[in-house]
């Protein structure tokens, strides 16, 4: 369909997201139709033909289930299946706008959008829908689909976000254990990015020194310090318009972080050794091996940091729990170092197969990487067997003796519990009050340790 040809219905109840849309719509298309009130959806379906919907993920209504956007979704795919639905939400709402592509949406934007990126959303999403339409292809340059790699249903979600996510300038926190892909999926943000042509600019900050922490990231003057024979711009500068890509983030100190925080707010630095502020322009992505609870302790990190670098939150989930890709990604890194090292592309026989999808992989894709690797050099034919896959004796030393930590710590409460129970003649009620925990709380523990 032409876009020209296309009636549009907004449904928003912020009277500016409505104007906007309708002062950037009314010259691409026949008609916008805008309401507030999602109530009257019905009504005005009833009066007139719409091709396309734009409806909010959130209304101040009678409804209040806390993800109403779902709920008039529903509510409009019954009175018309066919129609086309974009999604309007915020940075905070993204999982529940993800989740709403597979309730039936067709797409979603985030506010505040790029108008020209709405324009063109809408152009193809009618142009699909009369036919006319392809299947999008990566850019061959790009990192998902060459180096990001998985089918999972979770993969799949988290190249989805980084779809939406990448255009906007929010700021982004990825989650993930060592060896999950953080640093591909900050790439991969940043080619999606406006950005994109411009430098991305990676630091491993928990690596970094109370003393060289300022003068890498803000720079200095000649001078500033013994070693500073010449002026040196920081990262922040190197990444002006551009990305910066703050790895380790949860290992900073909190006196790193308030200066790290000061400059996120202000944006601008002062290089060491200078009084001069330089504005900075960048998009700013962080990622951590820490689980976010552990980042949540204020004793350890400040929690106004975090908000200011957790916009939208990603979190890479570990091989183990997308057992799914191991042969797929096997089967990539087979295809690279037999390139790499000028040898036959190598098969899994079932018993390899099967030894790959046993493992745990406590080093994640990184650690199938380099046993994919090793195999594929020591291997004398063109197919690989289970004798071939040897695992890093570190990492399951290391899953090991994790192991052994919880079961300790498992003991230690088991005994712990069995000792109170004993102190107050098998009373559960102030066993539980002297523990510190509900009732409830101790039969769930006495269940789990079978006492």
């Amino acid at each position: 369909m032409n876009l020209k040809n296309a009636s549009v219905l907004v449904v928003d109840d912020d009277t500016d997201v409505l104007t906007a849309v309708k002062m950037l719509l009314k010259t691409e298309v026949k008609d916008v139709t805008t309401e507030k009130n999602p109530e009257n959806i019905r009504a005005l379906f009833a009066e007139k033909k719409f091709d396309l919907m734009l409806l909010d993920m959130n209304f101040n209504s009678s409804i209040n289930t806390g993800n109403e956007g779902i709920f008039w979704l529903k509510k409009v795919k019954e009175i018309n299946k066919d129609i086309a639905v974009i999604m309007i939400t915020a940075y905070g709402d993204i999982d529940l706008a993800v989740r709403s592509v597979k309730e039936g949406a067709t797409d979603f934007i985030v506010k505040p959008w790029h108008n020209e990126r709405l324009v063109s959303t809408i152009t193809e999403i009618l142009k699909k829908k009369s036919g006319g339409g392809s299947a999008a292809k990566a850019s061959p340059d790009s990192v998902i689909g060459t180096q990001l790699l998985g089918n999972s249903d979770v993969m799949q979600e988290i190249f989805y976000k980084i779809e939406k996510i990448g255009p906007t300038d929010a700021n982004v926190l990825i989650l993930g254990e060592n060896g999950t892909g953080k640093e591909l999926v900050a790439q991969a943000i940043h080619q999606k990015s406006v950005r994109a042509k411009n430098a991305f600019v990676k630091v491993d900050v928990g690596a970094l020194t109370e003393s060289l922490f300022e003068s890498e990231l803000f720079g200095h003057k000649k001078g500033a310090f013994t070693d500073a024979r010449e002026d040196r711009a920081g990262r922040f500068e190197s990444a002006n318009g551009g990305t910066l890509f703050l790895d380790e983030i949860g290992n900073i100190t909190l006196q790193q972080q308030a200066k790290l925080l000061s400059v996120l707010q202000n944006r601008k630095i002062m290089r060491l050794g200078s009084n001069d502020l330089i504005p900075i322009d960048i998009r700013l992505v962080c990622a951590t091996n820490l689980p976010l609870h552990e980042l949540a302790n204020e004793s350890k990190f400040r929690k106004d940091l975090i908000y200011r670098i957790n916009t939208v939150e990603i979190t890479l989930p570990p091989l183990r729990k997308r057992k799914e890709d191991i042969l797929m990604l096997a089967n990539h890194f087979a295809k690279i170092y037999a390139e790499k090292y000028i040898k036959p592309v190598p098969e899994f026989d079932a018993a390899c197969k099967d030894k790959l999808l046993q493992y745990q992989y406590p080093g994640n894709v990184r650690e199938l990487q380099y046993c994919i690797e090793r195999a594929v050099i020591m291997t004398e034919g063109d197919e690989l067997k289970a004798g071939d896959i040897i695992f890093s004796p570190l990492e399951s030393a290391r899953a090991v003796s994790e192991e052994e930590g919880d079961m300790k710590l498992s003991n230690l409460e088991k005994n712990t519990i069995l000792k109170v129970i004993e102190k107050h003649g098998g009373n559960i009620s102030r066993a539980a009050k002297e523990l510190g925990i509900t009732r409830t709380a101790l039969y769930r523990r006495l269940s789990k340790y079978e006492i």
